[in-house]
């Protein structure tokens, strides 16, 4: 099969990002519900501005920008990039319209092109490099255009969807038992390959040793949590982490984030609308905080990254349902999962799975040069690895060695549990 030429992977990425924005309103598009979600607005420009400021300004002679105001509106955390507007008074910027973004998406694009089209000689492997990192970029926003909005619409008081339809997945099949698979453990291989694409923090690859240990065969569901929530696990301070209590307590948790009882029944938002929860689909939208909780109300543990990798890359797993635009951007349990087999199950492409290990930087781990430098390691402290993606990850994104990563307390991720114990 020939390699799609690099154009037309570009344009297929961008368009990609224009569909899933495609069903929503401009009033949806410019809300900030908190600090950590952005206005799809700000997304379609922020997505734009990586492409200028790291491909068009250096490699394309005569490049004009769009605005000099583009810099300061739409730089995310790069500071070797200049000053940059506040994170959390994203939802503050009325102006550049929604066109105008859409416009600048427009231009970045054209630019785009004649730059692809242009042989760069001795330049293509480090112009090729940032071509890639680019679109992964475009890719992990088009994922957060999806988290994000989903907590926009989950603050309007009648649940509007994003997407028409049912969630997917519903009665497909049940989880069926939730088993345990071993792991002898040992010296084991860890991390990318540098032969193909991969985000800097997921190498250099590494030897690591293992403990023996088992992984849950299937992803914790609705009907589990719900067994937690109802034997009082977020009145029972002595399952929870110090700091988790401390925010059940601030916050008055009672349930995931986008659980919610009415008359008497469990319901969840979804980006397809409030919907009855379905007790066989992953549980979702946990913090590190609740995972740790379940895992020790249940007698177990959540696994080391490590453990997670290895056990992914040695034993065949059935996948989850990856967003489609337009389908399901929700979690889904079909037939394949509910037979299982040797290895486990639902591994990749439901929900982020969190790890126990915190985000820190493998074995001669060292940042690129230069403010793309900045896209991962400065972030490796204070955090939890996930692993597996979600249901809204980019398919391509999807491997055993992609390490997300956020702050323990986090809730608007499509974040699940699988369990792990020692044997």
């Amino acid at each position: 099969m020939q390699p799609v030429p690099v154009l037309a992977r570009y344009s297929g990425v961008r368009d990609a990002t224009q569909l899933l924005v495609a069903g929503l309103e401009a009033e949806d598009m410019v809300i900030q519900t908190m600090p950590d979600v952005s206005p799809t607005k700000w997304h379609l420009a922020h997505t734009t501005w990586f492409w200028e400021t790291f491909l068009l300004r250096p490699y394309l002679p005569g490049y004009r920008e769009f605005s000099s105001q583009f810099n300061y509106l739409f730089n995310s955390y790069y500071n070797q990039i200049g000053a940059r507007h506040a994170r959390d008074e994203r939802g503050f910027l009325s102006r550049p319209t929604l066109d105008d973004v859409l416009a600048y998406r427009v231009h970045v694009d054209e630019a785009m092109s004649r730059l692809l089209a242009i042989d760069h000689g001795a330049q293509n492997t480090a112009l090729r490099q940032l071509v890639e990192l680019g679109l992964a970029h475009e890719e992990q926003h088009q994922e957060l255009i999806l988290t994000d909005i989903k907590h926009v619409l989950s603050h309007h008081p009648f649940a509007p969807a994003a997407f028409a339809g049912p969630a997917g997945g519903a009665g497909e099949a049940d989880a069926g038992p939730c088993n345990w698979i071993g792991f002898d453990g040992g010296v084991v291989e860890v991390g990318a390959d540098e032969d193909r694409f991969h985000f800097d923090n997921e190498g250099p690859r590494h030897q690591a040793i293992l403990t023996p240990f088992a992984l849950a065969d299937r992803l914790v569901t609705n009907r589990d949590y719900l067994a937690f929530v109802e034997d009082g696990g977020y009145r029972s301070a002595g399952l929870w982490l110090s700091d988790g209590w401390a925010q059940v307590e601030a916050l008055g948790w009672t349930s995931p984030l986008y659980w919610r009882k009415c008359d008497g029944r469990w319901e969840e938002f979804t980006l397809h609308g409030q919907q009855a929860l379905d007790p066989d689909m992953p549980v979702i939208h946990l913090s590190y905080y609740e995972a740790s909780a379940f895992a020790e109300w249940s007698g177990a543990r959540l696994p080391d990254e490590r453990e997670w990798e290895h056990g992914a890359a040695t034993r065949r797993s059935v996948d989850g349902r990856l967003c489609r635009p337009g389908q399901s951007a929700h979690p889904a349990v079909t037939p394949a999962h509910r037979a299982g087999g040797a290895g486990p199950r639902q591994m990749f492409g439901d929900a982020w799975e969190w790890t126990r290990s915190a985000y820190s930087p493998y074995p001669r781990y060292r940042p690129a040069p230069g403010a793309v430098g900045e896209y991962n390691g400065k972030f490796m402290c204070g955090q939890f690895v996930l692993r597996g993606g979600s249901c809204a990850t980019a398919p391509g994104h999807v491997r055993t060695t992609y390490r997300n990563f956020f702050p323990p307390a986090t809730r608007w991720q499509f974040s699940g549990v699988r369990l792990a114990k020692d044997i």
